[in-house]
This record gives structure tokens, sequence and C-alpha cells, in this order.
């Protein structure tokens, strides 16, 4: 539809290829369905002729989303790799290139201003390639999220913390840069720098470790919807306390890492994230998860993103997911 020419290379082109045509199909037919109601309320308009035909590596489909972005909106996950930093010897997940130059074709496809940058499993400890990025896109728009272990000196905190870095991630999944013993000490460390915790851990992880949430130091926030995978049973209420609470944030984030319905509606992930809208919309972010390491086919963030304005109804309350919270978890003016 929109053209060959318009096509760059990409890191994994055989899967962009091969699913182009059916994700723009799949996804027409999807908001078809969708505009009358959840998305035309939420103040979706269709993408200019210049912000259609991007191809972002990572990423299916070409056209815009028909959800225009508020103004300051943010992508509060997303990762970045490069070859020119050593992948760490025990990292399971070790995708591509994801670079700044090709986040940036995302953001102009998707209409998102400010970004938080996630250090990824791929070079563990090591925060050079996070650094990096954060210094490319400037401290006006940008925010990071590192991985330490206890060892780290408050020197280096510190460091961190000029360059942009406003909290440390414990990827409980992607397990062995980090482990739960080390949490308590590093948050005592890091709640003098105002930072916060995040935290991507499986559901029964999230369930048994209560107690560790409730005592900590600081804010925490959970990736990926907290990968639960209904909203109902003891994970989801576990973190609704913690969200009524004050105490933690949830990343409405990676809709498809734990659906059984797949794409276009994910239908299970949107009742997690409509429920969590319902439960404390005053605590939730949204992010792209881009490029998505876990999939195994890659999504359309076009999709996704419309997918956020269907959960939120509301162009107050887009807003209020894309702009204010993330204004104030991230510390942006």
């Amino acid at each position: 539809m929109w053209g060959a020419d318009l096509v760059t290379s990409h890191p994994n082109s055989q899967i962009a290829d091969s699913n182009m045509h059916e994700s723009n199909a799949t996804r027409r037919s999807f908001l078809r369905v969708l505009s009358p109601f959840g998305l035309c309320i939420a103040g979706v308009s269709r993408g200019t002729t210049a912000q259609q035909g991007i191809h972002v590596p990572w990423s299916s489909g070409m056209e815009a989303p028909r959800t225009k972005a508020p103004a300051n909106a943010t992508d509060s996950h997303h990762h970045i790799y490069d070859s020119r930093f050593p992948v760490d010897p025990k990292a399971k997940l070790r995708p591509g290139n994801a670079t700044v130059a090709d986040y940036r074709l995302l953001q102009k496809r998707i209409g998102t201003m400010r970004n938080v940058i996630v250090q990824p499993s791929t070079y563990g400890i090591d925060n050079r390639c996070m650094l990096d990025a954060l210094h490319q896109f400037g401290l006006a728009t940008t925010r990071g999220i590192a991985v330490v272990d206890t060892k780290i000196s408050d020197a280096a905190l510190r460091e961190l913390q000029m360059a942009g870095v406003c909290g440390i991630r414990f990827n409980l999944v992607q397990a062995g840069a980090t482990t739960l013993d080390m949490m308590q000490p590093l948050a005592r460390r890091v709640a003098a720098l105002g930072w916060h915790i995040q935290i991507n851990a499986p559901p029964e992880q999230i369930l048994a470790a209560m107690p560790t949430w409730r005592s900590l130091p600081v804010p925490i926030v959970f990736d990926h919807l907290g990968h639960v995978p209904a909203p109902r049973g003891p994970v989801f209420g576990a973190i609704c306390e913690l969200l009524q609470s004050g105490k933690c944030w949830v990343k409405l984030s990676g809709a498809y890492i734990d659906t059984k319905v797949g794409a276009p509606s994910y239908a299970d992930s949107s009742a997690v994230a409509r429920a969590y809208i319902k439960e404390a919309p005053e605590r939730l972010v949204w992010g792209t998860d881009w490029p998505h390491p876990t999939a195994t086919t890659e999504p359309d963030d076009a999709l996704l993103f419309d997918l956020l304005a269907e959960w939120a109804l509301t162009r107050a309350m887009l807003r209020r997911i894309l702009v204010d919270n993330p204004g104030k978890l991230y510390g942006f003016s």
C-alpha cells in the first residue's frame, strides 16, 4: 500500500516482510470495529501523509496510529542495543542492533516526544550503552533506568544520576545480574537519590515477595502489567493493594508478552489494563517495550498505541497516562 521505496534496511527483515501485509490488514479490520466506540472517544484521528509510511526496525506495519499523541507523550519503557558495546557473557537475550536512530523513527511514527531507556538484561550491569543513548537523546526529554549490584560505589550512583538515571531495575525473569536479596540494601542507598526500583518478575514471585515490596523505602514500578494473566486472583489483588496504598506504579506495556488471545485485540491483556485504569489511574504509565526483545513475531507499535487509547476511553485519561503520570514518576518538567 505504501510503496516498496519507503522500506529501509531492517535487522530482522524476513519477519518484517512476512508479517507486514497481514499486520496492516488485521489492524485496519480491528480499528474499524473500535473507532465508533473507544477510539473516537479518546480523540483518534488519521495520521497525516507525512506520518505514514514509516518503516521502523523491529516493528511491523508502516501506518501511523489513528490516535494523535498529546504533546510531551512519553514512552516509559524501551531499550537500546548497539554492537559497539559488549554483551554480558551470561545474557540469554541478544537482539541485533536497535539504535537511537532506529528509535527516533518509532517516535516519528507514533508521535511520542519523551522516553525512558531501560537497561536490558543483555548488558548485565554494564550501563554504557544506555548512558550513551541518554547522552544522544538529552536530558530534556529522556531518562534512564540502570541495572547495578551491591558492589557499586556511592560515587558511581551519583554519576548515574547526573547522566539522567532515576531508577534501578531488577529483572527476575531474565535472571542473572541482580537477585532479590540485593533489593533491600540497594533500595536504602538509592532512596537518598529520590530514585525508584523497577521490577520485572513472574506473578508468583511478585506474590511471594509482598513483604519485601511493602517494606522498601522507595516507590516500585512493575513492568508489563505485572505479568498477571487476568484482572482477578491473588496476584492482581496484591498489586492493586500496592497501587492504592501509593506504594507502586504499573507499566501498561507488553500486551503481547503474556497474552493467550494475541493480536489484534490482545483481549486478555486488554482486560488487565482496563482493570488497572479503573483501580488506580494516577499510578500508571505506558511503554512500547521496543524493540520487543522477548516477542516471537514483531508487534505493530501503531496498533499497540491505539490499544492504549481504547483502554483509556477519554482524551483526558490518555493524557494522564502518557504525560502527567510519567512527568511525576520520572521528573520531567
